[in-house]
């Protein structure tokens, strides 16, 4: 049976080949009237074959109708196979008028112009937004939306799908953020400011066993007691209770020590660094009062002369919808259409929708929750927990005022050429330095903030060493020289990467300037970067 199938198979090739070898013997090409043609050489015309017997200029048409050879320059040879006719070639379509456009909702590009990522212009009738800043910004004759020789690689079509680009899996872009964020002094910034859940922050009450235990270690040191000792003259939103839950909401405050550290000794010196702070900010600085200037912090709750009835304040290009801090920290408006307001509330005078925002996602997760809802931050322990984010999160190059006390933040030389080195005085060029510090004499605001803190070192048993530089005259600005800066926002990966589609990256990478909301200290934004940037990928889950 072998056999025979083997025999029936060559059998079968041999006719197939035989089939199509006769076909090609008829498969001459078409006698074209405008060639002239040498003789031996065959056509196709009118359903026969014809050889030309001689030389046959252009014109001398085969005609199978000729009795004799000689009469022809073409003589028959066979009948062509049979060919499906040549199908009549389809009318050149009418392009579709195109549809009307009516004004535009956003601003005309402008050649010049400085474009961020995500900004939307108007060009010729049509919207395009930015993927690559840098580009959209550059030589209009490259890169002016819909007319540039280059327009693509700078703008896409605002509204309009686009073609389906690189699949990636959500796992692979996990992996990708993961393997890009794990240096060790991200790792160690991620841990400073990583926060309880709300959930457990609501159940801390004074005194409670179930407290956390740096609230514990907190409430040892300061007693509801000497919180009224230390803030007699402060607003009836800053309760003890609080504030032991603004404390415990980030476990790095007055955590258990490392190393060795004292971790009491810690605490007491974080403590009267911010509580020195606090006075400065929202102190009522009155001459004439019934308690130090120091026991006066924590007065306003809310910027000097404005309340929830102050309506479109701090709302200016930040809140503007077609940039990009627009874009990441919307601002909001109330049920009446009134714009709220960004203006100082809390124990840090939080200010601004970008600060807001930031402060928000910290918070809830997402940054709308505070847009929405600004009073909260005067009216709930956010007042001072807000105070305590901006202690433990750093601004690189800024090291955190958490990392200087507890000595995690160390100078290298680029700081110390700058004055910049571990004591309070630095925590001051942190927090305002651009304004107090610097200058060749110690400023009222930086002499105010040396007398408070040396005044709740007092009351706390913290030892100021003699050579602690209390005062930030002479320092200059944290620079990316700085041993705390580091890369911390996510933008385009613009490197070429030939096996992918249209060679690119599908990818972000971190950078230390910011121009977008994308950053490395919030999970899930690597992946929020990368479909920003490339509008055409396909993220898989």
């Amino acid at each position: 049976m072998k056999n025979k199938y083997q025999f029936q198979g060559v059998a079968l090739s041999l006719l197939s080949a035989s089939m199509l070898l006769s076909f090609q013997l008829h498969a001459y090409e078409k006698y074209d009237i405008n060639k002239a043609y040498t003789g031996g050489e065959k056509v196709t015309w009118q359903g026969n074959d014809f050889q030309a017997q001689w030389y046959a200029n252009p014109g001398e048409t085969p005609n199978a109708a000729v009795t004799h050879v000689w009469e022809n320059v073409w003589e028959k040879i066979g009948t062509a196979p049979e060919t499906d006719p040549e199908p009549t070639p389809d009318p050149e379509p009418i392009p579709p008028t195109p549809p009307e456009t009516g004004p535009s909702d956003y601003p005309p590009y402008q050649a010049g112009n400085q474009y961020k990522q995500g900004d939307i212009v108007s060009n010729k009738g049509q919207d395009y937004q930015c993927l690559v800043a840098n580009w959209c910004s550059g030589q209009a004759s490259a890169y002016a939306p819909g007319e540039g020789w280059a327009w693509e690689a700078a703008w896409h079509l605002h509204g309009v799908a686009p073609e389906a680009g690189m699949e990636i899996s959500q796992k692979a872009l996990n992996a990708r953020e993961e393997t890009l964020t794990n240096f060790p002094q991200l790792v160690a910034v991620k841990n400073a400011i990583r926060t309880l859940s709300n959930d457990k922050v609501e159940q801390i009450k004074p005194g409670a066993a179930t407290n956390p235990a740096n609230v514990k270690r907190v409430e040892a040191l300061v007693t509801a007691d000497k919180w009224e000792t230390f803030f007699p003259h402060r607003d009836a939103a800053y309760t003890y209770e609080n504030f032991l839950k603004a404390v415990g909401k980030f476990p790095v405050l007055c955590a258990d020590g490392e190393n060795g550290q004292d971790a009491d000794a810690i605490c007491k010196k974080t403590l009267a660094t911010m509580f020195a702070h606090f006075v400065q900010e929202t102190g009522e600085h009155a001459n004439q009062s019934d308690v130090a200037q120091w026991q006066q912090g924590l007065h306003w709750v809310r910027e000097m002369g404005l309340d929830e009835t102050s309506y479109d304040k701090y709302t200016g290009a930040t809140c503007n919808p077609d940039t990009w801090q627009g874009k990441a920290w919307p601002c909001a408006k109330d049920a009446q259409g009134n714009a709220l307001s960004y203006f100082g509330r809390g124990a840090k005078q939080l200010s601004y929708n970008f600060n807001y925002g930031a402060f928000s996602q910290a918070m809830f997760g997402d940054v709308n929750v505070l847009l929405k809802a600004p009073n909260l931050v005067a009216d709930t322990w956010l007042n001072l927990a807000s105070a305590i984010f901006f202690y433990v999160q750093p601004q690189p190059p800024k090291p955190s005022m958490q990392a200087v006390i507890d000595g995690s933040w160390q100078p290298n030389d680029a700081d110390k050429a700058n004055g910049l080195v571990p004591g309070f005085g630095v925590t001051t060029q942190i927090i305002n330095g651009g304004v107090e510090c610097g200058g060749s004499v110690e400023i009222q605001q930086s002499l105010n903030r040396i007398e408070y803190y040396k005044a709740f070192a007092k009351q706390l048993g913290v030892s100021i060493a003699d050579n602690e530089v209390l005062g930030c005259k002479g320092m200059k600005q944290f620079s990316e020289a700085s041993s705390a800066a580091m890369p911390l926002f996510w933008v385009k990966d613009d490197s070429y990467v030939a096996e992918n589609p249209g060679g690119k990256s599908y990818a972000c990478k971190l950078v230390n300037w910011q121009e977008n909301d994308f950053s490395a200290l919030t999970q899930g934004d690597y992946t929020r970067c990368v479909k920003a940037s490339f509008p055409d990928v396909v993220i898989k889950d």
